[in-house]
């Protein structure tokens, strides 16, 4: 990465009168937005306006990155170099600068160029400030006005250095996306190298060499001779108890199993709706296994490490006889007994999918000697630990890129760094 610092500055800068602009190049001028864009607000589109096969593509602020859908008539007709703003408190993916014909909301704002200006240069502009353009009214859903878009400050260099600009930033951020997308991919290697090897460990074991034989299960294959595939019920009994008043109310989430420590009330699975009588929660103990009869099938599943409750909306599996817990969460939140909990629940859409503790107990787990689930386990955590750091050096490292794009792109529409092929300034 080019070092900003480094990079040459304009020779004559003077102070733009806009307090976060600070001092900008001599010879640029500093307009107001409406100067070079006509702007107004979008159209109300609603989703059934929204049509399978329509022709022109719909801009909304409820859709961040993606399309609101698609409609074949409207009375906005945007095309290639027009902008739109969100006009509501979500500028994630936004400013957009429009590419083909198209259209849209009423949540955001439009702007159709009406004076000479790169428009590519005009979007790197509001991307690179917007943090200081786009002052939302603090409201119920935070907002802007037309008018606040129209007062903007911009500043514009001549046509042929704002031309310089948007090409220099094309390349330079094209690098940095480049660069983000091979991180990503990487920080996905290492997640699925991990999944990789918790579903080997928790169904060959951690030796290579110990005598294999067929599972008799076909999504199981090969398993250690000396251990045992067992249906659930041979493992769990289901436990429904009332809990008690100073125990924490546990949640189970698709994505970390089951909490360790009382879950707020943003997190409450009943919503808004707060349950006084706590004996209403089912009581779950250290070692249990619990699951979200409507989430399983994603994944929602784990095992308890301390006492507490959970919601009945809950399945609870107490062991029949001395386990590991943690050993059997990471084999049921793998991919291949997810599918199994996916295949048994039961419901005709995935939004209506339960499973259920009849049909839980029918499922088929691959249950090794204790010793061996302690030693799988602490493999297994160990192993992780390893990778979880990769991955979290992976994604500081896209922090930073990401980091030094916006400063980049603030830096080089503001004058702050002088890019190269700039036509050299006069006086």
């Amino acid at each position: 990465m080019t070092v900003l610092s480094a990079m040459p500055k304009y020779e004559v800068y003077k102070n733009s009168g806009v307090e976060w602009l600070g001092e900008v190049p001599k010879y640029w001028t500093i307009k107001r937005f409406k100067h070079h864009f006509s702007s107004a607000m979008g159209e109300t589109i609603l989703s059934e306006d929204l049509i399978d096969d329509g022709s022109i593509p719909v801009y909304s602020a409820t859709e961040g990155d993606h399309f609101f859908g698609f409609v074949n008539k409207s009375n906005i007709l945007l095309k290639s170099g027009d902008l739109v703003i969100p006009a509501r408190g979500n500028s994630i993916g936004f400013p957009k600068l429009v590419s083909k014909a198209a259209t849209c909301s009423q949540t955001t704002i439009y702007a159709k160029k009406n004076q000479e200006i790169d428009s590519r240069y005009s979007y790197y502009y509001l991307l690179g400030c917007k943090h200081y353009i786009f002052q939302f009214t603090q409201t119920a859903i935070p907002q802007i006005t037309v008018d606040e878009v129209k007062n903007n400050v911009l500043i514009c260099p001549s046509i042929q250095e704002q031309t310089a600009i948007a090409k220099f930033l094309d390349k330079k951020t094209t690098q940095i996306d480049e660069a983000i997308a091979i991180k990503q991919k990487q920080i996905d290697l290492l997640k699925e190298r991990k999944q990789i090897l918790i579903q080997k460990a928790v169904t060959q074991g951690l030796d290579p060499n110990v005598p294999i034989r067929d599972s008799g299960v076909d999504w199981i294959s090969e398993i250690p001779n000396h251990w045992s595939i067992l249906p659930n019920f041979a493992l769990f009994t289901e436990r429904v108890e009332p809990g008690r008043d100073e125990l924490p109310l546990l949640s189970v989430s698709i994505h970390s199993g089951v909490s360790k420590d009382e879950i707020s009330e943003e997190e409450n699975i009943r919503g808004r709706i707060k349950i006084a009588d706590k004996t209403k929660y089912n009581l779950v103990k250290a070692n249990d296994i619990v699951f979200n009869m409507m989430r399983a099938w994603q994944g929602g599943i784990g095992s308890v490490s301390t006492i507490g409750m959970v919601s009945p909306a809950y399945i609870i599996a107490t062991p029949n006889n001395k386990m590991n817990a943690q050993y059997f969460e990471y084999q049921y939140r793998s991919p291949i007994f997810i599918q199994q909990m996916d295949r048994f629940s039961k419901g005709i859409t995935d939004f209506r999918k339960r499973l259920y503790w009849n049909e839980f107990k029918r499922l088929n787990t691959v249950a090794p000697p204790i010793g061996e689930q302690k030693s799988v386990v602490l493999y297994i955590e160990s192993s992780s630990r390893k990778i979880d750091k990769a991955i979290s050096l992976q994604f500081a490292q896209i922090d930073k890129l990401k980091e030094y794009k916006t400063t980049l792109i603030n830096s080089a529409v503001t004058g702050k760094i002088k890019v190269p092929n700039i036509c050299k300034l006069k006086g």
